[in-house]
């Protein structure tokens, strides 16, 4: 209910040049986004610990939490090892979403998968180069993305196996009928300054 959230705004906030989570959540397309995979996408598979509700933890998380201005987190921060985080924070949603028959729902989850696939080109939305933050993974995934040109139409063989890599997104998005879908957003993400905000 907080993590997936927090991964999203991470990598979207360092495409779209923001250096805070809570200055994020002025901008009303990210809060859409992060309401849509909380809500919409997350929610339906949450298990209810009884303690809390999950449905009142998120509208904390949104409304307090990460406009937060006194909590110093920036998305350079949260983006720190995010193929370690992908499995957790959607991988588990997406795997539950399977065996619930769901998955050809989600939209805004895939988006994010492939926003970290955009992000690990290091151009920002206004074509201007940053780093990005450290991954143990980044030396063998980061190559893949920036051999796919700004601009043309990627194909799933252009990634070789990394859709079908578990252990990065927690399910083999090729086997789960999702991998087509993050194709072709990263390809909307891909095709030039402004492709994401457009997005």
């Amino acid at each position: 209910c907080l993590n997936p959230l927090h991964t999203a705004l991470a990598v979207y906030g360092c495409l779209l040049g923001y250096e805070s989570i809570a200055a994020e959540m002025g901008d009303k397309e990210l809060v859409e986004l992060v309401k849509r995979i909380g809500y919409t996408e997350g929610l339906p598979v949450v298990t209810d610990p009884g303690i809390l509700s999950p449905r009142a933890f998120i509208d904390e998380v949104v409304t307090q939490r990460l406009p937060n201005p006194f909590i110093p987190d920036t998305p350079q921060r949260i983006a720190t090892d995010t193929s370690q985080k992908l499995p957790i924070r959607f991988g588990v949603d997406m795997g539950l979403h399977l065996e619930r028959g769901t998955a050809g729902q989600l939209q805004r989850m895939p988006l994010v998968l492939a926003g970290w696939l955009r992000y690990l080109k290091a151009v920002d939305d206004q074509g201007q180069p940053f780093t990005c933050s450290p991954d143990p993974l980044l030396e063998k995934v980061q190559p893949i993305a920036q051999a796919i040109p700004f601009g043309t139409q990627a194909t799933q063989e252009d990634f070789g196996s990394l859709l079908e890599d578990a252990s990065i997104w927690g399910v083999d998005l090729k086997a789960a009928g999702l991998s087509a879908l993050v194709v072709e957003d990263f390809n909307r993400l891909n095709q030039g300054p402004g492709a994401v905000r457009t997005t």
